[in-house]
């Protein structure tokens, strides 16, 4: 790659992994339905002047509530009822090993040896985390990061239907789908006195956090992200995304002071083993290290 596209995917990479600190302070206003709401109504505003990707409408709207609706309503509820920022950057990435066992059931992809390995690796790490229950983590706010990540997995493999698509009018038009849904279980579930208490205390440190949530982490982040998986191979961008958790629990712990007990970290680490083997080349490095 490029040294300039190099910088670009590590500057997307650090502003998803500090989104996560953005949504623990956006959580401290805003009830995680609403600023799912929030969030998504600001992303769609280009809809008025980006035109729709050429996918069917169908399959924009399963994967507008199971991709985003689906995923961001389950982690922004984990990151209140238990889940630490850090942590849940980390933990979100289970969607890689999702992706792969949906993939395998329902499209009938035969995992490799390596993703086996690193599946399992990695499914190690996260029942460490689940041993580390208590303190600053629920096993509620686990099960729903898990859930979120679930969602992400099964939104990968929609998206792999739609073809090579522009990724920018593609997120912009799927920031459509969850607004309506999001809102109505916002009433249901948090009530209107919630929403309009939520309005009444906002400050502008609240609303700065709905549009980094929108525009850099959404709108500009998987609009880089597209341009350059159009520019490269998928193999050699991919691996750029172990960056998010590591910038993600690096911010938690600098601005929020989140801690890692030793068994926690322990299984942390195994997830990022188990990462670097499902995204790196390691056997075909170890080749060309032995034929040096």
């Amino acid at each position: 790659m490029a040294p300039r596209h190099i910088a670009l995917a590590v500057l997307v990479t650090a502003v998803w992994g500090f989104n996560f600190v953005v949504i623990h302070v956006g959580l401290e206003t805003f009830p995680p339905l609403l600023l799912t709401v929030l969030r998504f109504v600001v992303a769609a505003l280009p809809v008025l002047v980006v035109r729709p990707p050429k996918v069917p409408f169908r399959r924009m709207l399963a994967i507008g509530l199971i991709w985003f609706l689906g995923q961001f309503v389950f982690i922004f509820i984990a990151m209140t009822k238990g889940m630490p920022p850090g942590l849940a950057s980390l933990t979100l990435q289970a969607q890689a090993f999702f992706t792969i066992l949906i993939a395998a059931l329902v499209l009938r992809e035969r995992p490799s040896a390596r993703q086996l390995t690193g599946v399992m690796v990695a499914f190690c790490g996260l029942a460490l985390i689940g041993f580390s229950v208590g303190g600053d983590m629920t096993l509620l706010g686990l099960g729903l990061t898990m859930c979120a990540a679930l969602s992400w997995g099964v939104g990968n493999v929609l998206m792999r239907g739609t073809g090579k698509v522009d990724m920018l009018p593609m997120v912009v038009w799927l920031s459509l789908v969850p607004p309506l849904p999001a809102f109505a279980l916002s009433l249901a579930f948090e009530g209107w006195p919630a929403i309009t208490s939520a309005f009444a205390h906002a400050d502008l440190l609240a609303y700065g956090t709905v549009l980094y949530l929108a525009v850099p982490t959404t709108l500009i982040g998987f609009g880089i992200w597209g341009h350059l998986l159009n520019l490269y191979p998928a193999g050699t961008v991919a691996p750029f995304s172990l960056l998010v958790p590591l910038f993600g629990t690096l911010s938690a712990a600098l601005v929020l002071g989140e801690r890692f007990p030793p068994l926690r970290f322990a299984g942390m680490g195994l997830i990022v083993c188990g990462l670097l083997i499902l995204a790196l080349p390691l056997g075909r490095w170890l080749r060309r290290v032995r034929k040096a």
